[in-house]
């Protein structure tokens, strides 16, 4: 065979290095995108492990939710 089979021209080097970074950033966002998903998860079982007491707390927008005028008035 031919010694030069495996001899690569500066196109194709230039190409298969940008495919390699184009790998290595998508590997980056997988992994940060995985980590998220793993930080979500861990809050979602440290509040499934909660008493169901702390899951029927008022609404903390109480205030916003009142109406503007009191029942009775002309603005009601």
């Amino acid at each position: 065979m031919s010694d030069n089979y495996f001899d690569e021209g500066r196109k194709a080097s230039l190409a298969y290095w940008g495919l390699g970074q184009m790998m290595k950033g998508a590997g980056y966002a997988a992994a940060f995108v995985i980590a998220i998903g793993l930080v979500l998860t861990v809050v979602w079982a440290v509040g499934q492990m909660l008493p169901e007491q702390s899951k029927q707390a008022p609404s903390p927008y109480g205030a916003l939710e009142q109406p503007l005028a009191a029942q009775g008035n002309d603005f009601a």
